[in-house]
Protein backbone atom coordinates (compact mmCIF):
# COMPACT_ATOMS: atom_id res chain seq x y z
CA UNK A 1 0.00 0.00 0.00
CA UNK A 2 1.54 3.21 -1.07
CA UNK A 3 1.63 5.62 2.04
CA UNK A 4 0.59 9.24 0.92
CA UNK A 5 2.43 12.04 1.54
CA UNK A 6 2.19 13.54 4.72
CA UNK A 7 0.35 10.13 6.76
CA UNK A 8 1.10 10.84 10.36
CA UNK A 9 3.20 8.76 12.56
CA UNK A 10 0.56 7.74 14.63
CA UNK A 11 -1.79 6.61 12.41
CA UNK A 12 -2.65 3.10 13.49
CA UNK A 13 -1.31 0.26 11.32
CA UNK A 14 -3.81 -1.13 8.56
CA UNK A 15 -5.63 -4.60 10.17
CA UNK A 16 -3.36 -6.52 7.34
CA UNK A 17 0.04 -5.57 9.17
CA UNK A 18 1.54 -8.93 10.70
CA UNK A 19 3.94 -9.36 13.64
CA UNK A 20 6.76 -10.61 10.87
CA UNK A 21 6.00 -7.97 8.55
CA UNK A 22 6.91 -5.26 11.15
CA UNK A 23 9.66 -7.17 12.33
CA UNK A 24 10.91 -6.70 8.98
CA UNK A 25 9.92 -3.05 9.02
CA UNK A 26 11.96 -2.56 11.62
CA UNK A 27 14.76 -4.60 10.75
CA UNK A 28 15.33 -2.58 7.38
CA UNK A 29 14.71 1.02 9.29
CA UNK A 30 17.16 -0.31 11.80
CA UNK A 31 19.69 -0.78 8.83
CA UNK A 32 19.90 3.24 8.60
CA UNK A 33 21.07 5.71 11.50
CA UNK A 34 18.50 6.72 13.70
CA UNK A 35 18.55 10.57 12.00
CA UNK A 36 17.78 9.15 8.02
CA UNK A 37 15.41 6.60 9.11
CA UNK A 38 12.14 7.47 6.55
CA UNK A 39 14.43 8.15 4.00
CA UNK A 40 15.54 4.67 3.20
CA UNK A 41 15.98 3.46 -0.50
CA UNK A 42 12.40 3.52 -1.31
CA UNK A 43 12.10 6.91 -1.17
CA UNK A 44 15.46 7.85 -2.03
CA UNK A 45 16.45 5.67 -5.03
CA UNK A 46 13.85 7.09 -7.48
CA UNK A 47 14.70 10.56 -6.65
CA UNK A 48 18.46 10.14 -7.24
CA UNK A 49 17.58 8.93 -10.78
CA UNK A 50 15.51 11.13 -11.73
CA UNK A 51 18.09 14.34 -10.07
CA UNK A 52 20.89 12.89 -12.17
CA UNK A 53 19.21 13.34 -15.28
CA UNK A 54 19.31 17.01 -15.79
CA UNK A 55 23.17 17.42 -14.69
CA UNK A 56 24.45 14.27 -17.16
CA UNK A 57 22.37 15.10 -20.24
CA UNK A 58 24.07 18.92 -19.68
CA UNK A 59 27.45 17.94 -19.87
CA UNK A 60 27.06 14.49 -22.25
CA UNK A 61 26.52 16.03 -25.36
CA UNK A 62 29.77 18.17 -24.93
CA UNK A 63 31.73 15.15 -26.48
CA UNK A 64 29.50 14.71 -29.44
CA UNK A 65 29.00 18.37 -30.99
CA UNK A 66 31.56 17.93 -33.49
CA UNK A 67 29.57 14.46 -34.72
CA UNK A 68 26.42 16.05 -34.53
CA UNK A 69 27.43 19.06 -37.17
CA UNK A 70 29.15 16.55 -39.08
CA UNK A 71 25.84 14.54 -39.32
CA UNK A 72 23.54 17.43 -40.22
CA UNK A 73 26.30 19.59 -41.74
CA UNK A 74 26.22 22.46 -39.54
CA UNK A 75 29.37 24.45 -37.95
CA UNK A 76 30.02 25.32 -34.09
CA UNK A 77 27.29 28.24 -33.99
CA UNK A 78 24.91 26.04 -34.50
CA UNK A 79 25.44 23.40 -32.57
CA UNK A 80 26.16 25.21 -29.40
CA UNK A 81 22.24 25.94 -29.14
CA UNK A 82 22.29 22.50 -28.04
CA UNK A 83 24.04 23.41 -25.13
CA UNK A 84 22.10 26.70 -24.73
CA UNK A 85 18.71 25.34 -25.78
CA UNK A 86 18.76 22.80 -22.45
CA UNK A 87 20.27 25.52 -20.00
CA UNK A 88 17.62 28.19 -21.30
CA UNK A 89 14.97 25.76 -20.66
CA UNK A 90 16.16 24.61 -17.70
CA UNK A 91 16.44 27.58 -15.91
CA UNK A 92 12.83 28.51 -16.73
CA UNK A 93 11.02 25.03 -16.59
CA UNK A 94 13.18 24.34 -12.47
CA UNK A 95 11.06 27.08 -11.08
CA UNK A 96 7.95 25.94 -13.17
CA UNK A 97 8.29 22.53 -12.04
CA UNK A 98 8.73 23.38 -8.68
CA UNK A 99 5.51 25.41 -8.63
CA UNK A 100 3.56 23.01 -10.38
CA UNK A 101 4.90 20.23 -7.69
CA UNK A 102 3.38 22.67 -5.38
CA UNK A 103 0.14 23.52 -6.75
CA UNK A 104 -0.53 19.82 -7.39
CA UNK A 105 1.62 17.61 -6.05
CA UNK A 106 5.65 16.56 -6.07
CA UNK A 107 5.19 13.19 -7.13
CA UNK A 108 2.62 13.91 -9.76
CA UNK A 109 4.76 16.24 -11.42
CA UNK A 110 7.93 14.07 -11.22
CA UNK A 111 6.26 11.25 -13.06
CA UNK A 112 5.32 13.80 -15.66
CA UNK A 113 8.85 14.97 -15.77
CA UNK A 114 9.74 11.05 -16.09
CA UNK A 115 7.48 11.29 -19.46
CA UNK A 116 8.72 14.09 -21.19
CA UNK A 117 12.24 12.93 -20.65
CA UNK A 118 11.01 9.72 -22.18
CA UNK A 119 9.70 11.46 -25.03
CA UNK A 120 12.58 13.69 -25.49
CA UNK A 121 14.78 11.04 -25.72
CA UNK A 122 13.33 9.18 -28.44
CA UNK A 123 12.17 12.69 -30.30
CA UNK A 124 16.46 12.83 -30.16
CA UNK A 125 17.62 9.41 -31.46
CA UNK A 126 15.39 9.17 -34.25
CA UNK A 127 15.46 13.10 -35.25
CA UNK A 128 15.18 13.81 -39.05
CA UNK A 129 16.44 16.85 -39.08
CA UNK A 130 18.76 19.34 -36.93
CA UNK A 131 16.07 21.53 -35.24
CA UNK A 132 14.27 18.00 -34.20
CA UNK A 133 17.79 17.79 -31.91
CA UNK A 134 17.13 21.20 -30.94
CA UNK A 135 13.37 20.43 -29.82
CA UNK A 136 14.26 17.30 -28.38
CA UNK A 137 16.97 19.31 -26.12
CA UNK A 138 14.52 21.85 -24.97
CA UNK A 139 12.28 18.96 -24.30
CA UNK A 140 14.93 17.13 -21.89
CA UNK A 141 15.44 20.86 -20.11
CA UNK A 142 11.86 20.46 -19.48
CA UNK A 143 11.19 17.50 -18.52
CA UNK A 144 14.81 16.97 -15.83
CA UNK A 145 13.89 20.09 -13.93
CA UNK A 146 11.11 18.67 -12.65
CA UNK A 147 13.09 16.42 -10.48
CA UNK A 148 15.15 18.35 -8.37
CA UNK A 149 12.35 20.79 -6.69
CA UNK A 150 9.94 17.37 -7.05
CA UNK A 151 12.44 15.91 -4.73
CA UNK A 152 13.07 18.83 -2.51
CA UNK A 153 9.21 18.76 -1.91
CA UNK A 154 9.16 15.09 -1.02
CA UNK A 155 11.77 15.25 1.45
CA UNK A 156 10.36 18.09 3.10
CA UNK A 157 6.86 16.55 3.07
CA UNK A 158 8.85 13.36 4.72
CA UNK A 159 10.12 15.36 7.38
CA UNK A 160 6.85 17.16 7.97
CA UNK A 161 5.04 13.31 8.48
CA UNK A 162 8.32 12.51 10.57
CA UNK A 163 8.74 15.44 12.94
CA UNK A 164 11.92 16.58 12.02
CA UNK A 165 14.56 18.35 9.38
CA UNK A 166 15.83 16.60 6.35
CA UNK A 167 18.84 15.11 7.77
CA UNK A 168 21.97 16.63 5.90
CA UNK A 169 23.60 13.31 4.58
CA UNK A 170 19.84 12.72 2.24
CA UNK A 171 20.45 16.14 0.68
CA UNK A 172 24.55 15.29 0.24
CA UNK A 173 22.77 12.31 -1.73
CA UNK A 174 21.29 14.42 -4.17
CA UNK A 175 24.12 16.85 -3.84
CA UNK A 176 26.37 14.14 -5.32
CA UNK A 177 24.22 12.42 -7.61
CA UNK A 178 24.09 15.61 -9.44
CA UNK A 179 27.59 16.44 -8.95
CA UNK A 180 28.83 12.71 -10.30
CA UNK A 181 26.16 12.58 -13.26
CA UNK A 182 27.58 16.34 -14.45
CA UNK A 183 31.57 15.12 -14.14
CA UNK A 184 30.60 11.53 -15.51
CA UNK A 185 28.95 12.42 -18.75
CA UNK A 186 31.35 13.86 -20.89
CA UNK A 187 33.48 10.36 -20.67
CA UNK A 188 29.67 8.51 -20.98
CA UNK A 189 28.83 10.70 -23.96
CA UNK A 190 32.23 10.54 -25.97
CA UNK A 191 31.94 6.40 -25.27
CA UNK A 192 28.59 6.34 -26.61
CA UNK A 193 29.73 8.22 -29.63
CA UNK A 194 32.32 6.37 -30.31
CA UNK A 195 30.88 2.98 -30.27
CA UNK A 196 27.14 3.66 -31.14
CA UNK A 197 26.83 6.66 -32.88
CA UNK A 198 26.04 10.20 -31.16
CA UNK A 199 22.19 9.09 -31.39
CA UNK A 200 22.90 7.01 -28.25
CA UNK A 201 23.24 10.50 -26.15
CA UNK A 202 19.73 10.43 -26.94
CA UNK A 203 18.12 7.25 -26.57
CA UNK A 204 19.79 6.74 -23.48
CA UNK A 205 17.51 8.79 -21.83
CA UNK A 206 14.71 6.27 -22.80
CA UNK A 207 15.39 3.09 -20.28
CA UNK A 208 16.63 5.53 -17.78
CA UNK A 209 13.00 7.43 -17.83
CA UNK A 210 11.21 3.97 -17.74
CA UNK A 211 13.24 2.33 -14.79
CA UNK A 212 12.60 5.98 -13.14
CA UNK A 213 8.99 6.06 -13.94
CA UNK A 214 8.56 2.27 -12.93
CA UNK A 215 10.00 2.39 -9.34
CA UNK A 216 8.83 6.48 -8.76
CA UNK A 217 5.25 4.41 -9.33
CA UNK A 218 5.94 1.67 -6.98
CA UNK A 219 7.72 3.39 -4.42
CA UNK A 220 7.20 7.49 -4.08
CA UNK A 221 4.57 8.41 -1.83
CA UNK A 222 0.88 9.83 -3.07
CA UNK A 223 0.27 13.16 -2.49
CA UNK A 224 -2.35 14.73 -0.53
CA UNK A 225 -5.49 15.01 -2.02
CA UNK A 226 -8.09 16.55 -0.84
CA UNK A 227 -8.34 19.65 1.49
CA UNK A 228 -10.05 19.61 4.87
CA UNK A 229 -12.62 22.40 5.81
CA UNK A 230 -11.62 25.97 5.73
CA UNK A 231 -13.38 26.59 8.84
CA UNK A 232 -11.68 23.80 11.01
CA UNK A 233 -7.98 23.42 10.29
CA UNK A 234 -6.77 20.12 11.11
CA UNK A 235 -4.47 20.01 13.74
CA UNK A 236 -0.51 19.30 12.45
CA UNK A 237 -1.29 21.27 9.09
CA UNK A 238 1.49 23.13 7.94
CA UNK A 239 0.25 26.39 8.05
CA UNK A 240 1.82 29.52 5.43
CA UNK A 241 4.13 30.35 8.11
CA UNK A 242 5.93 27.26 8.22
CA UNK A 243 4.28 25.94 11.46
CA UNK A 244 2.61 22.82 12.38
CA UNK A 245 0.31 21.86 14.65
CA UNK A 246 -0.05 18.73 16.76
CA UNK A 247 -2.36 16.02 17.31
CA UNK A 248 -3.54 13.12 16.34
CA UNK A 249 -5.23 13.97 12.95
CA UNK A 250 -2.24 15.82 12.02
CA UNK A 251 -1.98 15.56 8.17
CA UNK A 252 -0.31 17.85 5.30
CA UNK A 253 -1.56 20.53 4.12
CA UNK A 254 -2.14 20.31 0.00
CA UNK A 255 0.97 22.86 -1.51
CA UNK A 256 -1.81 24.28 -3.51
CA UNK A 257 -2.82 27.97 -4.21
CA UNK A 258 -6.72 28.44 -4.38
CA UNK A 259 -8.50 31.12 -6.76
CA UNK A 260 -11.69 33.04 -5.33
CA UNK A 261 -13.40 30.28 -6.27
CA UNK A 262 -11.36 27.58 -4.31
CA UNK A 263 -10.36 26.25 -7.37
CA UNK A 264 -6.56 25.36 -7.78
CA UNK A 265 -5.18 28.73 -9.99
CA UNK A 266 -2.05 28.73 -11.98
CA UNK A 267 -0.53 32.03 -13.14
CA UNK A 268 0.04 31.10 -16.75
CA UNK A 269 0.77 35.08 -17.59
CA UNK A 270 3.33 35.02 -14.78
CA UNK A 271 4.83 31.64 -16.47
CA UNK A 272 5.59 33.21 -19.76
CA UNK A 273 6.45 36.77 -18.55
CA UNK A 274 9.47 34.97 -16.46
CA UNK A 275 10.26 32.54 -19.50
CA UNK A 276 10.71 35.73 -21.98
CA UNK A 277 12.44 37.89 -19.48
CA UNK A 278 14.48 34.92 -18.27
CA UNK A 279 14.99 34.16 -21.75
CA UNK A 280 15.89 37.86 -22.85
CA UNK A 281 18.48 38.18 -20.09
CA UNK A 282 20.38 34.84 -21.35
CA UNK A 283 20.72 35.92 -25.36
CA UNK A 284 22.28 39.35 -24.01
CA UNK A 285 24.41 36.99 -21.74
CA UNK A 286 25.21 35.00 -24.00
CA UNK A 287 27.45 37.08 -25.99
CA UNK A 288 29.13 39.96 -23.86
CA UNK A 289 31.87 40.17 -26.20
CA UNK A 290 29.59 41.59 -28.24
CA UNK A 291 26.77 43.18 -26.05
CA UNK A 292 23.48 43.28 -28.03
CA UNK A 293 22.38 46.35 -25.80
CA UNK A 294 19.04 46.38 -28.45
CA UNK A 295 18.02 43.64 -25.78
CA UNK A 296 18.03 45.81 -22.73
CA UNK A 297 14.59 47.83 -23.39
CA UNK A 298 12.34 44.76 -23.98
CA UNK A 299 14.04 42.98 -21.22
CA UNK A 300 13.58 46.29 -18.58
CA UNK A 301 9.63 45.87 -20.28
CA UNK A 302 9.25 42.50 -19.68
CA UNK A 303 10.82 42.39 -15.77
CA UNK A 304 8.28 45.66 -15.28
CA UNK A 305 5.44 43.61 -17.01
CA UNK A 306 6.52 40.34 -14.41
CA UNK A 307 6.99 42.43 -11.68
CA UNK A 308 3.25 44.22 -11.73
CA UNK A 309 1.53 40.96 -12.67
CA UNK A 310 2.57 39.25 -10.09
CA UNK A 311 2.20 41.88 -7.22
CA UNK A 312 -1.52 41.65 -8.61
CA UNK A 313 -2.27 38.76 -9.42
CA UNK A 314 -4.28 36.70 -6.16
CA UNK A 315 -1.99 33.29 -6.94
CA UNK A 316 1.19 35.06 -8.27
CA UNK A 317 3.92 32.38 -10.20
CA UNK A 318 6.35 34.25 -7.76
CA UNK A 319 4.77 35.87 -4.71
CA UNK A 320 7.62 38.54 -4.58
CA UNK A 321 5.72 39.76 -1.41
CA UNK A 322 6.93 36.16 0.18
CA UNK A 323 10.35 37.07 -1.37
CA UNK A 324 11.01 40.10 0.20
CA UNK A 325 10.03 38.56 3.26
CA UNK A 326 12.72 36.13 3.02
CA UNK A 327 15.40 37.90 2.44
CA UNK A 328 17.80 35.16 3.71
CA UNK A 329 16.36 33.03 0.93
CA UNK A 330 17.41 35.47 -1.46
CA UNK A 331 20.59 35.92 -0.01
CA UNK A 332 21.44 31.85 -0.36
CA UNK A 333 20.21 32.47 -4.10
CA UNK A 334 22.90 35.12 -4.65
CA UNK A 335 25.46 33.11 -2.98
CA UNK A 336 24.39 29.50 -5.05
CA UNK A 337 24.64 31.99 -8.56
CA UNK A 338 28.02 34.01 -7.59
CA UNK A 339 29.86 30.70 -6.58
CA UNK A 340 28.69 28.92 -9.39
CA UNK A 341 29.55 31.59 -11.47
CA UNK A 342 33.30 31.08 -10.36
CA UNK A 343 33.02 27.80 -10.37
CA UNK A 344 31.91 27.56 -14.17
CA UNK A 345 34.42 30.38 -15.08
CA UNK A 346 37.11 27.80 -13.84
CA UNK A 347 35.81 24.04 -15.03
CA UNK A 348 35.34 25.94 -18.77
CA UNK A 349 38.26 28.73 -19.03
CA UNK A 350 41.15 26.29 -16.91
CA UNK A 351 40.17 23.41 -19.40
CA UNK A 352 40.37 25.63 -22.26
CA UNK A 353 43.59 27.41 -21.37
CA UNK A 354 45.06 24.24 -20.78
CA UNK A 355 45.29 22.96 -23.92
CA UNK A 356 45.59 26.12 -26.06
CA UNK A 357 48.19 27.70 -23.79
CA UNK A 358 49.63 24.89 -21.79
CA UNK A 359 49.97 22.26 -24.59
CA UNK A 360 47.81 19.17 -23.28
CA UNK A 361 45.57 17.00 -25.52
CA UNK A 362 42.08 17.30 -24.64
CA UNK A 363 42.37 13.84 -22.23
CA UNK A 364 45.25 15.34 -20.73
CA UNK A 365 43.50 18.76 -19.80
CA UNK A 366 39.97 16.24 -18.65
CA UNK A 367 42.75 14.77 -16.34
CA UNK A 368 44.05 17.77 -14.53
CA UNK A 369 40.54 18.51 -13.84
CA UNK A 370 39.06 15.27 -12.67
CA UNK A 371 40.70 16.27 -9.35
CA UNK A 372 38.14 18.84 -9.41
CA UNK A 373 35.26 16.71 -10.15
CA UNK A 374 36.59 13.86 -7.22
CA UNK A 375 37.13 16.66 -4.61
CA UNK A 376 33.46 18.44 -5.12
CA UNK A 377 31.81 14.56 -4.39
CA UNK A 378 33.92 13.93 -1.78
CA UNK A 379 33.80 17.55 0.08
CA UNK A 380 29.67 17.22 -0.60
CA UNK A 381 29.99 13.63 1.01
CA UNK A 382 31.90 15.70 3.98
CA UNK A 383 29.29 18.44 4.19
CA UNK A 384 26.10 16.37 4.31
CA UNK A 385 28.13 14.63 7.32
CA UNK A 386 27.71 18.56 9.15
CA UNK A 387 25.20 20.01 10.72
CA UNK A 388 26.49 23.82 10.07
CA UNK A 389 25.40 25.60 7.39
CA UNK A 390 27.77 29.12 8.02
CA UNK A 391 30.99 27.22 8.67
CA UNK A 392 31.53 25.94 5.43
CA UNK A 393 29.72 28.50 3.34
CA UNK A 394 32.82 30.39 4.52
CA UNK A 395 35.78 27.51 3.94
CA UNK A 396 34.17 27.66 0.22
CA UNK A 397 34.97 31.29 0.00
CA UNK A 398 38.31 31.18 1.46
CA UNK A 399 38.88 28.01 -1.18
CA UNK A 400 37.76 30.05 -4.13
CA UNK A 401 39.75 32.57 -3.04
CA UNK A 402 43.17 30.58 -2.53
CA UNK A 403 42.31 28.93 -6.04
CA UNK A 404 41.82 32.13 -7.54
CA UNK A 405 45.45 33.03 -5.88
CA UNK A 406 47.25 29.64 -7.40
CA UNK A 407 45.41 30.59 -10.78
CA UNK A 408 46.46 34.25 -10.57
CA UNK A 409 50.68 33.34 -11.14
CA UNK A 410 49.96 30.19 -13.51
CA UNK A 411 51.72 30.75 -16.85
CA UNK A 412 52.33 28.51 -19.80
CA UNK A 413 55.24 26.27 -18.16
CA UNK A 414 53.41 25.77 -14.55
CA UNK A 415 54.33 22.99 -12.78
CA UNK A 416 51.73 20.02 -13.04
CA UNK A 417 51.68 19.83 -9.50
CA UNK A 418 50.17 23.48 -9.08
CA UNK A 419 47.99 22.93 -11.80
CA UNK A 420 46.56 19.83 -9.98
CA UNK A 421 46.39 21.74 -7.04
CA UNK A 422 44.16 24.81 -8.73
CA UNK A 423 41.80 22.19 -9.72
CA UNK A 424 41.46 20.60 -6.32
CA UNK A 425 41.37 23.90 -4.60
CA UNK A 426 37.90 24.57 -6.83
CA UNK A 427 36.46 21.24 -6.65
CA UNK A 428 35.94 21.68 -2.71
CA UNK A 429 34.08 24.59 -2.16
CA UNK A 430 31.90 23.25 -5.07
CA UNK A 431 31.15 20.57 -3.26
CA UNK A 432 30.72 22.31 0.11
CA UNK A 433 28.93 25.35 -1.17
CA UNK A 434 26.48 22.95 -3.26
CA UNK A 435 25.47 20.75 0.05
CA UNK A 436 25.17 23.75 2.34
CA UNK A 437 22.87 25.77 0.37
CA UNK A 438 21.21 23.31 -0.37
CA UNK A 439 20.47 22.32 3.17
CA UNK A 440 19.59 26.53 3.38
CA UNK A 441 16.91 26.30 1.40
CA UNK A 442 15.57 23.17 2.60
CA UNK A 443 15.62 25.01 5.94
CA UNK A 444 14.34 28.38 4.78
CA UNK A 445 11.54 28.28 1.93
CA UNK A 446 8.01 28.71 3.27
CA UNK A 447 6.29 25.17 4.12
CA UNK A 448 4.25 25.50 1.23
CA UNK A 449 6.45 26.40 -1.52
CA UNK A 450 9.29 24.43 -1.24
CA UNK A 451 9.01 23.20 -4.61
CA UNK A 452 9.49 26.93 -6.24
CA UNK A 453 11.95 27.69 -3.80
CA UNK A 454 14.28 25.02 -5.12
CA UNK A 455 13.53 25.65 -8.41
CA UNK A 456 14.40 29.15 -8.19
CA UNK A 457 18.03 27.98 -6.73
CA UNK A 458 18.93 25.91 -9.71
CA UNK A 459 17.44 28.78 -11.86
CA UNK A 460 20.39 30.95 -9.93
CA UNK A 461 23.08 28.21 -11.21
CA UNK A 462 21.91 28.50 -14.28
CA UNK A 463 22.41 32.21 -14.43
CA UNK A 464 25.93 31.78 -13.11
CA UNK A 465 27.05 29.02 -15.70
CA UNK A 466 25.91 31.32 -18.77
CA UNK A 467 27.24 34.15 -17.50
CA UNK A 468 30.62 32.37 -16.77
CA UNK A 469 30.57 31.12 -20.42
CA UNK A 470 29.57 34.91 -21.73
CA UNK A 471 33.19 36.16 -19.47
CA UNK A 472 35.20 33.31 -20.57
CA UNK A 473 34.18 34.36 -24.74
CA UNK A 474 34.99 38.21 -22.90
CA UNK A 475 37.61 37.47 -21.61
CA UNK A 476 39.70 34.75 -24.38
CA UNK A 477 38.86 36.41 -27.05
CA UNK A 478 40.11 34.04 -30.42
CA UNK A 479 42.32 32.69 -28.12
CA UNK A 480 42.76 30.89 -24.16
CA UNK A 481 46.19 32.84 -23.19
CA UNK A 482 47.79 33.84 -20.07
CA UNK A 483 46.12 36.86 -19.79
CA UNK A 484 42.74 35.83 -19.96
CA UNK A 485 43.34 33.07 -17.31
CA UNK A 486 44.50 35.91 -14.93
CA UNK A 487 41.38 38.26 -15.64
CA UNK A 488 39.49 34.56 -14.70
CA UNK A 489 41.98 34.43 -11.29
CA UNK A 490 40.91 38.56 -10.66
CA UNK A 491 37.23 37.80 -11.60
CA UNK A 492 37.06 34.55 -8.67
CA UNK A 493 38.71 37.03 -6.07
CA UNK A 494 36.89 39.43 -6.49
CA UNK A 495 33.76 37.28 -5.97
CA UNK A 496 35.16 35.11 -3.64
CA UNK A 497 35.67 37.90 -1.35
CA UNK A 498 31.93 38.89 -2.15
CA UNK A 499 30.93 36.08 -1.32
CA UNK A 500 32.82 35.93 2.52
CA UNK A 501 31.52 39.07 3.29
CA UNK A 502 27.43 37.65 2.56
CA UNK A 503 28.69 34.53 4.58
CA UNK A 504 29.59 36.53 7.16
CA UNK A 505 27.02 39.36 7.31
CA UNK A 506 24.03 37.27 6.70
CA UNK A 507 22.03 36.73 9.71
CA UNK A 508 20.16 34.09 9.33
CA UNK A 509 23.35 32.25 9.11
CA UNK A 510 24.82 32.87 12.81
CA UNK A 511 23.52 29.30 14.95
CA UNK A 512 23.87 27.24 12.37
CA UNK A 513 27.72 27.33 12.16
Amino acid sequence: MKRTLGQPTDSPAPPSSSPSTAACTSSTAGQLPATERGFGARLMTPLLLGSLLNPVNSTMIATALVAVGRGFDVGAAETAWLVAALYLASAVSQPTMGKLADLFGPRKVFLAGLVIVLTAGAVGAAAPAFGWLIASRVLLGIGTSAAYPCAMALLRGEAARLGRPVPRPVLGRLSLAALGSAATGPVLGGLLAATVGWRAIFAVNVPIALAGLVLAMLWLPEDAHTALREDTPPTGSTTSEGTIAKGPRARRAPARTAGPTGTVSIDVPGILLFAAALTTAMLFLMDLARPRWVLLAPLAALATAFVWWQLRCHAPFLDLRVLARHRPLVLTYLRHGLTYLVIYCVMYGFAQWLEESHGFSSSGAGLIMLPMSLAAAACSLLGARTEGIRGPLTLAAVLLLAGAGTLAFAHSDTPLALLLLASVLFGLPQGLAGTSNQAAVAAQAPADGVGAAAGLQRTSQYLGAITASSLIALFYGHRADDAGLHLIAVTAVVLGAVLCVLTGTDRALHGRS
